[in-house]
């Protein structure tokens, strides 16, 4: 009895002050948009299709069977717990096996994971099928910073650092954005369709930023892509969610999304071209000298090569001549025998041969 009256003690009491934690306890935390919030529980908002798509499959598809598993897994526990303990059941059943109860265990998950896959499918062709592209970028993990490369605007690559601290002070930024904030943030225009082309140059990264659904791993010698398109105008945050070494926590993402004016000045200010380029992945200089891979004018116009020494010449090469020096054509027809005069002198050694 003494044990029975503590433990309804230490029952009430907890009842008590967790009721009084929830009554005196602040308005419930307001989701910050692009960053982490303080006390938040719910996934961070979405601010591109593919993040509202994931939130979506979260909510509606994941949430409400984990939740009825956990209570049909809960009420059977407790079920046997009282049905079947000592005080209730002093003479266990001798079976072991139910037919029905394996067969219903067995073929129950199968359909769940079969109803789950349905929307699942659809989201990961959402990721994988990109639409026409407005703008491409290129990130490369390094140990521990990020580097960037605009390859259609010409913008050469350059570094991503992590703000210190003490910088973050001194911009007037909030101390919750130390370990968010860089020095060379990404910047796209808004509601344009981005791809992000991400590597790494010595160990496994990851590309994360939450606010588009973006996560994606950085391997070294391999190029991973994938796509977003930001809603409204501002300053998202993420970071490498890849344990890639002593520094991984200060390799943070930080993508400012401008107007289409703005952007524009951004990449002059960087010293990239607003010309459109000649084919998409490189600048207009590097389509010229052919480093992308795209056909260049310099590959389509260059002349067929020249007939090597000796060889026969086709009726086109033969007529050339007269048309240059206004020859007639009969003239033509008698030079061409006298270009091709070794021509029978080869043939008896060949013969001899």
């Amino acid at each position: 009895m003494g044990m029975g009256t503590r433990a309804r003690a230490m029952i009430g009491g907890l009842i008590a002050s967790s009721t009084l934690a929830l009554l005196a306890a602040p308005a419930w935390a307001q989701d910050l948009l692009g960053q982490p919030t303080n006390g938040g529980i719910d996934l961070q908002p979405a601010a591109s299709p593919l993040k509202h798509d994931a939130i979506w499959f979260h909510n509606v598809v994941l949430m409400p069977i984990i939740t009825g598993i956990c209570l049909l897994v809960l009420g059977l526990l407790l079920w046997i717990v009282v049905r079947y303990n000592k005080r209730a059941n002093p003479t266990p059943a001798r079976w072991s096996h139910n037919t029905l109860v394996e067969v219903v265990w067995t073929v129950l998950p199968v359909l769940i994971l079969v109803f789950i896959s349905l929307f699942s499918f659809k989201l990961l062709f959402s990721y994988h099928d990109t639409p026409k592209v407005d703008l491409t970028i290129k990130a490369t993990g390094n140990q521990w910073n990020w580097a960037y490369e605009y390859p259609d605007q010409g913008i050469a690559e350059y570094v991503s650092n992590m703000l210190p601290e003490a910088e973050v002070a001194q911009r007037g930024m909030p101390s919750a954005l130390y370990r968010l904030a860089v020095d060379e943030p990404l910047v796209v225009p808004v509601g344009k369709t981005v791809r992000v082309l991400t590597t790494a140059s010595d160990v496994i990264h990851a590309f994360a930023l939450p606010a588009f659904g973006l996560k994606m791993d950085a391997i070294p010698g391999r190029v991973n892509e994938q796509w977003f398109r930001a809603e409204r105008v501002g300053t998202y945050y993420g970071q490498c969610s890849e344990l890639c070494g002593v520094d991984h926590a200060f390799m943070p993402i930080e993508i400012r999304v401008v107007s289409q004016a703005d952007f524009d000045a951004w990449v002059v200010s960087k010293g990239g071209s607003l010309t459109p380029v000649a084919a998409p992945g490189g600048s207009v200089a590097q389509n010229v000298v052919g480093t992308t891979g795209a056909p260049t004018e310099r590959n389509v116009s260059t002349p067929a090569a020249e007939p090597a020494a000796g060889a026969v010449p086709t009726a086109q090469t033969a007529t050339t001549p007269a048309a240059q020096t206004n020859q007639p054509a009969a003239a033509t027809q008698a030079t061409a025998p006298s270009a091709n005069a070794p021509a029978p002198a080869a043939a008896p050694a060949k013969a001899a041969q």
